[in-house]
């Protein structure tokens, strides 16, 4: 199962060069997978139909009970045989559809194998966090499929349409998932389903949670908006996400909860009064519309409301009826879909009202359009009208609410039948006043997946009974019934027939008077629920734009003043309540003397920031309290903080510095008394309580500090450093995830200096026409040496010839050249003795990142790029591949980011050994040193080259490689 699964995402990320390759015809390699999965299930057929399951499992969270988990029972044998199976024909029907100069063609095949993966992975879950898992990559892949054709609006807003109503489905189920995991002590879905837990509010909350999730997959009312609109992708999206796969998925998690939550009292009423009025409004709609697609769009949404009425009725003939409507239903409709894709494909339309003719125009065509209509018109000796029989027969020998949806359903059946002969009669009959539609040849090979679907529909009608074992192994999960149902084309004139007679005369009816009844629906129509949806989004847009108006006026103090006062006001109602200083130790002034002399010239420096109105001095007494606080780990007895303090503290300042240059010299933010005198008690009740607040945190320590087990552990493995050890070992997930958040929030404000795009073509001298940015100046200094009298006789830096001579200093560039490569290999120390001495890949990062600066500073961006001639997000991403590759190779010892450690013996060098932490180390150190030379080249260069154009010192032709105007 797991290889079966995988096989389709290492397929689909194949789908470009493939495609590249083959053209069109690449469908066919990539209907491999789906149709190896098809074969093993129909290999598996004969064992779940008696009962036995294939089972798979994977050990994922352990702590938490969650693993990755595969089971094939009979009702996961059904969808897979629908998923792969329906997924194998879908893309052999693409080979037909699409030419070779289709748009985004790889894309689109290679999302669509995905989402078969996704769905086959789906419907083999027997874990809930595993399904919820899968449940969203259908959604995310369902996604980039409706909008394939991302240059129309209406795509877009489709796409992002059902992106919203799934995941937001998908979100409550994962709540309900949550607490009933809790609930029945494990998230295994058949321990669940074979021992549910007791009904408690928790465990109703959570079955509603999980029908929101499942309602909002199978678009049920009220969350059904987004199918029709769905139909805006490609029509073998639809055929297969919208009538075999994806909208399954919720009628899929309904059966399979079924026969432990039907008994929970919000079940009945909620699928019973949903999918029953999902059924009437959806059929109801379909009468009035013109599109095919859209005809067969609200048809689908119709039909699921019924699938999902007899999956959640919670008897055992209503769970036979459901699974073989599930199979009639895919086939029937995708083929219906399938259809109608060759039709727009031939005759260049689907409204019905220009179609005419094509009846004798494709008469193959026409023939297998009926033969999956007529199925589902349930008409005999069709599947259709077996489960259709079927389903009457449970409902009528149900309880008094299975009789009331009974009558619900035989009016939306002549509804259903009334639709389906509109759509047959709008796309292949010949119409009075209309011209005969031009339509070109049909290949067979374009035709031969709906009629083979089709064919199976009219074989498995005559022989449902050989799938009467494998739905009643799903179905005997309900209790027995007196009389239990057996699937079968013929059970005689009785009263479950005459309602099927009912149904077919009552729709011939209703499409006999199809201008009346179309002229009623129209008169009598509701606002659209896409209407509803579209002004509630637009009300939603309204309300944000105010309250951001009102809360975000663009002072910085006002938001931090804001900010201080919610973390006040929190802080305070706790400390308050709590009152944690009640028996704890009065708090030392300080350790040792020096360290109060060191925080007095901190809290001076802080203090001196209020009285500067220079941007500038604000910034270097802003810097003076890093170092203060460096200071004090150092007298604290931690070199680690206090070396990774200082480096960041001088990065951050020389980055203030370089983003001042365009900045006004002097705050421009007039603060009135008032507000002043607001702001000082904030300022101080919040520092006073953070000091609190750290001072109790401290005193109600009641464990034994960890220190001394930490450094035994360490100890233990031959180490000394603590620090390092616990960021690349003990700690690691929380140094990876943090490394991340750095490396994005580094490359989203590069992105904002970078307006168009990052990339830019290489630095080229003889683009400047005048000076530098580094030679401009408000005007001349008089009185001074000029030229080549102040110049050095040599150059000592690689790009000195573009600083003009009275701006360079012999002793900066001689420093700069000197120290570069010492500072670089210095680097490299701190990063390889972090396991024995203080270092560690974040600060050798920093250190090497400064070496650049140091260039940069004494030659500018010239000089930048000859230091640094690769791009930052080469350093940037490979950093990230390194560290997550050696989290990942910890599987080979059983977890992720296990750590293990190699010992060797090198000639001259002796004994040494080598560990995991130390290469995720250098993941770390690459990472950040490609941050610091992406923030420079961004803040440094980049705002240098916009100075220099704005002063007219660049030749306009070479401005294009940056993607940015010339002018």
């Amino acid at each position: 199962m797991t290889v079966l699964v995988l096989s389709h995402f290492a397929l689909a990320a194949c789908a470009a060069p493939l495609v590249r390759r083959f053209g069109r015809y690449a469908f066919l390699v990539l209907a491999l997978p789906p149709a190896a999965a098809t074969v093993w299930a129909v290999t598996e057929w004969s064992g779940a139909e008696a009962g036995r399951a294939v089972t798979w499992s994977w050990e994922w969270i352990a702590a938490y009970d969650v693993s990755i988990a595969f089971r094939l029972d009979a009702l996961a044998e059904l969808m897979v045989v629908l998923a792969a199976g329906v997924g194998m024909l879908v893309l052999l029907y693409c080979s037909s559809y699409f030419t070779d100069d289709s748009p985004q063609l790889a894309s689109f095949a290679g999302n669509l194998l995905a989402f078969a993966g996704a769905m086959l992975a789906l419907v083999l879950a027997d874990d809930l966090i595993s399904l919820y898992v899968f449940w969203e990559l259908t959604t995310v892949f369902s996604y980039l499929l409706i909008g394939h054709t991302s240059r129309r609006k209406q795509n877009r807003r489709s796409a992002l349409q059902a992106l919203t109503v799934t995941t937001l489905g998908g979100l409550a189920m994962l709540v309900g998932f949550l607490i009933l995991g809790e609930a029945a002590g494990t998230y295994r879905i058949s321990a669940i389903v074979a021992d549910p837990p007791e009904t408690t509010p928790a465990v109703s909350v959570a079955v509603v949670l999980v029908l929101c999730g499942a309602l909002s997959k199978s678009a049920i009312w009220p969350f059904s908006l987004w199918l029709p609109n769905a139909m805006a992708a490609p029509t073998p999206v639809s055929a297969y996400l919208h009538a075999a796969a994806m909208v399954k998925a919720g009628v899929y998690l309904v059966a399979r909860l079924a026969p432990a939550f039907a008994d929970v009292p919000v079940w009945r009423p909620t699928v019973l009064v949903l999918g029953g009025a999902t059924m009437l409004l959806g059929a109801w709609r379909a009468l009035r519309l013109n599109d095919l697609k859209l005809v067969l769009a609200y048809g689908t949404v119709s039909q699921l409301g019924f699938l999902t009425v007899l999956a959640g009725a919670g008897n055992r003939n209503a769970a036979l009826a459901a699974v073989a409507m599930i199979l009639g239903h895919a086939l029937f409709k995708a083929a219906l879909f399938l259809v109608t894709g060759i039709v727009d494909h031939a005759a260049g339309t689907r409204d019905l009202r220009r179609l005419s003719g094509l009846g004798r125009t494709m008469p193959y065509v026409c023939a297998v359009a009926v033969l999956a209509a007529a199925s589902m018109a349930a008409v005999p000796p069709l599947l259709g009208f077996a489960a259709k029989e079927a389903a009457f027969d449970a409902l009528l020998h149900g309880d008094t609410a299975d009789r009331w949806v009974l009558a619900v359903t035989v009016v939306g059946s002549v509804l259903t039948v009334a639709y389906t002969l509109r759509f047959v009669w709008g796309a292949f009959a010949r119409k009075p006043g209309v011209a005969d539609t031009p339509a070109h040849r049909v290949g067979a090979a374009f035709l031969a997946p709906p009629a083979v679907l089709a064919v199976a529909g009219l074989v498995l009608g005559p022989g449902v009974g050989w799938t009467d074992r494998l739905f009643a192994a799903y179905a005997d999960a309900f209790p027995a019934p007196a009389h239990p149902y057996h699937l079968a084309l013929w059970h005689g004139f009785n009263v479950v027939l005459l309602l099927s007679a009912l149904t077919w005369a009552g729709g011939a009816v209703l499409f006999a008077g199809g201008a009346t009844v179309t002229r009623i629906s129209r008169r009598v129509a509701w606002p659209t629920a896409d209407s509803v949806f579209g002004h509630l989004l637009l009300g939603l847009e309204r309300v944000a734009l105010q309250v951001t108006g009102f809360v975000q006026r663009g002072s910085l103090s006002g938001y931090l003043a804001i900010t201080l006062t919610v973390m006040l006001a929190g802080q305070l109602a706790v400390l308050v309540t709590d009152r944690p200083w009640e028996g704890a130790a009065v708090p030392r002034i300080w350790d040792a003397p020096l360290q109060g002399a060191v925080a007095v010239l901190t809290c001076a420096a802080a203090l001196s920031c209020l009285t500067v109105s220079r941007r500038m001095k604000a910034v270097v007494l802003a810097g003076l309290t890093g170092y203060g606080a460096a200071l004090l780990f150092v007298v604290q007895g931690a070199p680690d903080l206090a070396l990774t303090q200082f480096c960041v503290e001088t990065v951050s300042m020389i980055v203030f510095v370089l983003v001042l240059r365009r900045m006004p010299v002097r705050f421009e933010e007039s603060i009135g008394t008032w507000r002043r005198k607001l702001r000082i008690p904030v300022a101080l009740a919040a520092a006073a309580t953070v000091g609190v607040a750290v001072w109790a945190a401290g005193a109600a320590r009641v464990a034994e500090p960890a220190g001394a087990a930490m450094v035994e552990e360490v100890a233990h493995h031959g180490l000394k450093d603590v620090v390092a050890t616990i960021l690349v070992d003990l700690r690691a997930w929380d140094t990876m995830g943090e490394s991340a958040v750095l490396a994005a929030a580094a490359i989203g404000v590069t992105s904002l200096i970078y307006l168009h795009r990052r990339s830019e073509t290489a630095v080229n001298r003889e683009e400047l026409r005048g000076e530098t940015a580094w030679t401009l100046a408000r005007g001349r200094l008089t009185g001074l040496p000029q030229g080549d009298d102040t110049a050095p006789e040599r150059s000592w830096l690689a790009a000195g010839s573009t600083l003009a001579p009275e701006h360079r200093s012999v002793v900066f560039e001689v420093v700069a050249r000197l120290l570069f490569h010492p500072i670089l290999v210095l680097s490299l120390y701190l990063l390889f003795c972090a396991e024995n001495m203080p270092g560690g890949g974040f600060v050798a990062g920093l250190v090497a990142g400064l070496a650049l600066i140091t260039r940069y500073l004494a030659g500018g961006r010239f000089e930048l790029a000859e230091a640094a001639p690769l791009q930052p997000g080469l350093f940037t991403g490979l950093g990230l591949f390194v560290s997550t590759a050696v989290a990942l190779g910890g599987l080979a010892e059983g977890t992720v980011l296990h750590a293990w450690t190699y010992h060797g013996h090198l000639p001259l060098f002796g004994d040494y050994h080598l560990s995991t932490s130390v290469l995720f180390d250098f993941g770390v150190y690459l990472l950040v040193f490609g941050v610091v030379l992406d923030i420079v080249r961004a803040l440094g260069a980049k705002v240098d080259r916009q100075i220099e154009r704005a002063a007219g010192a660049l030749a306009p032709a070479t401005d294009s490689g940056t993607g940015e105007s010339s002018r």
